[in-house]
């Protein structure tokens, strides 16, 4: 049985007429507005002073819920809510940094998410939700893993490898992503020592907060946590210890570090910083990140959430980001577009990486041995393609065992077909992404992305973001994702993610601007 044996056919992805003509001479992004800062505003703390018990998250959510269905009036779905608000009267005074150190806020968020979900959007609304624009994932259907990768997932399942294995992964997989980040970090070489495979992104910083945080005694200072952030991972840490929430600024694509390096003590415990940020779409500065890590203390760990750090210019990182207390984060979720396949790895000091294999071998047991083909192939096709390879030799050809009984040029169409698919899916999703800004740029202020496939904008009629979720949801049918639920406290900013088909995206973005338009001339 040999892997690749059988031709990998090509997905066929296209870029809608519409918009590659106007994507090859350039979209017209919308201007910035200026810096984002996920400022506390006055509506968030307008709840903390009316909650009988501000350390509540249940009550903080209900709060807040119940200020937008009373502000919906006769729209309300929920009038107990409404007049839980109602009958709310103001009870203390409160500061931005009360609200950002408390353990409550934290939570509160969380249970919003929760809500938002289960409840509202995937609930009681989904009949209304025609469009859903709110799910931070590529439509997989258009978009999904490159059928090379498929194909050996389909191998793993004849050699039936889906048994116990080590607890870090599959030593030949490891070797396979050590190589790639090694291709992609300036003066430093990994081993497979420096590498644990893992199930997914949210799994892995949760088991890293565990392994970290659960067995060091009390911290004297607070974790702290950049924002905005993505509530399940901020709320993983905050199980385990005091958190801080630092806001970071973006302007023009880049992500302020400024705060979060103020914030640091050398009794810090903890560093959550997502490299590219959801929902703005910035990216850290490289420099400044070092700055970071080299201001930390050796006992402070930094998590780095790399997995929205796609879809965008490539750079060279930081020998700064293989210090001895750095863990870094990978997920197929966004940018090999498989979220429900949860596989991933983190980078890691290999003394970090030999006392978690104690932890994983407790915890969970090992990650998914199924997959173990499948991160290979893409780590090595991933590691040609940044390094320049274009005809796989000799060299190529013995990084993988004999067992997998490749041929030459067997390998070379597989690898041929995955860079294709890989070159038309970025230049799809740009596409969309580019076109996205455009369409709404005229009746939003958008903020351009320059990394991953979301959209934060926000509209003059909305200060809150979950009510101009529920809003535009009514008046339009289009679902979009509050900025609030992933710690965007001011402004009604929210999140769209354009990988969808384009058919859905126009018809949703037209949606939205007869909404608006209508607003601006009842109101002229």
């Amino acid at each position: 049985m040999h892997l690749f044996a059988t031709p990998v056919p090509v997905r066929r992805i296209e870029v809608p007429k519409e918009i590659g003509d106007a994507a090859a001479v350039g979209w017209r992004a919308p201007a910035a507005h200026g810096p984002y800062v996920p400022h506390v505003d006055e509506r968030t703390l307008e709840v903390f002073r009316r909650a009988a018990d501000p350390t509540d998250p249940i009550e903080l959510r209900d709060l807040w819920l119940g200020r937008v269905e009373y502000e919906l009036g006769a729209h309300a779905l929920d009038p107990l809510r409404a007049e839980c608000w109602r009958s709310s009267t103001v009870q203390r005074d409160v500061t931005v940094e009360e609200v950002l150190s408390s353990r409550a806020t934290v939570r509160f968020v969380k249970e919003l998410f929760n809500s938002y979900f289960r409840d509202d959007l995937y609930g009681q609304l989904r009949p209304d939700a025609r469009h859903i624009l709110s799910g931070g994932s590529v439509d997989e259907l258009h978009w999904g893993l490159p059928e090379t990768l498929k194909e050996t997932i389909r191998y793993a399942l004849d050699r039936d490898w889906y048994g116990y294995s080590d607890s870090c992964g599959r030593i030949a997989a490891r070797e396979a992503v050590a190589a790639y980040e090694s291709a992609r970090i300036d003066g430093f070489t990994y081993t497979a020592e420096n590498i644990a495979l893992t199930m997914g992104g949210t799994f892995a910083i949760n088991s890293v907060a565990d392994f970290l945080l659960s067995n060091r005694l009390a911290a004297t200072a607070p974790a702290l946590c950049g924002i905005p952030n993505y509530p399940p991972l901020v709320e993983a840490i905050a199980r385990r210890g005091e958190v801080q929430l630092v806001p970071l600024s973006a302007d023009k694509g880049v992500m302020s570090l400024e705060p979060l390096i103020a914030a640091l003590t050398p009794q810090t415990p903890f560093v959550l910083l997502q490299t590219a940020a959801n929902p703005t779409g910035a990216a850290v500065d490289e420099a400044e990140l070092a700055k970071l890590i080299r201001a930390a203390s050796p006992l402070t760990m930094i998590v780095l959430d790399e997995c929205h750090e796609w879809l965008g210019e490539s750079w060279v990182l930081d020998e700064a980001r293989a210090a001895p207390n750095v863990v870094r984060v990978s997920s197929l979720s966004k940018n090999w577009s498989a979220p429900g396949i949860k596989a991933g790895w983190i980078v890691a000091d290999s003394s970090f990486i030999a006392d978690y294999y104690e932890y994983a071998s407790t915890s969970f047991g090992g990650p998914p041995s199924l997959l173990y083909t499948t991160i290979e192939v893409l780590a090595r096709m991933e590691r040609w393609s940044l390094t320049g390879v274009s005809e796989v030799g000799v060299g190529e050809l013995s990084e993988f065992e004999d067992s997998y009984g490749l041929r030459r040029g067997a390998l070379q169409a597989a690898y041929d077909n995955y860079r294709q698919e890989r070159r038309a899916r970025e230049s799809a999703l740009l596409a969309l992404r580019g076109a996205s800004c455009a369409q709404l740029g005229g009746v939003a202020r958008v903020i351009p992305p320059h990394y991953s496939i979301n959209t934060a904008l926000s509209f003059d009629r909305w200060d809150d973001s979950y009510r101009c979720f529920r809003e535009l949801l009514r008046l339009t049918g289009v679902s979009v994702y509050p900025g609030i639920l992933n710690f965007c406290f001011g402004s009604g900013i929210v999140r769209i993610t354009t990988a969808r088909p384009w058919e859905d995206l126009r018809s949703a973005f037209e949606l939205i601007r007869s909404s608006v338009r209508e607003e601006a001339v009842a109101h002229a």
